[in-house]
């Protein structure tokens, strides 16, 4: 099944499953904060806490589900979000938000009022 946002639905299951789990989803909002410039994966560790090898594994599974992009600079990985992703993400989940009408996220209590 492909939807408008031209999303694949196998992806947004692998995507919505990496984010499923807490350590996951603490990196992918720390990589979103971080922007464009990313961080190294030892600063990542460091900051959350997680071992390198459990960083490693998570790391992992959200590049798989394509959340995140790894570069090499110089001796160091760094990630940073795939924001491409998470909007065409977020995309696929709100596209039929309001029975297909535009509606701004500050009208969803609005904008569904009429519905029960």
């Amino acid at each position: 099944m492909v939807y408008c946002s031209g999303m694949d639905s196998n992806l947004v299951v692998r995507a919505l499953s990496a984010l499923a789990h807490e350590s996951r989803l603490a990196i992918f909002r720390l990589l979103v904060v971080a922007g464009p410039d990313g961080m190294a994966a030892g600063d990542i560790a460091q900051k959350l806490d997680v071992s390198p090898s459990s960083l490693s594994f998570h790391l992992k599974d959200l590049s798989h589900a394509d959340l995140v992009t790894p570069r090499q600079d110089g001796r160091f990985i760094i990630y940073t979000a795939n924001f491409d992703a998470m909007t065409d993400l977020i995309g696929f989940l709100t596209e039929n938000c309001c029975a297909g009408a535009t509606c701004a996220a500050s009208d969803l209590p609005n904008c569904c009022a009429d519905k029960p």
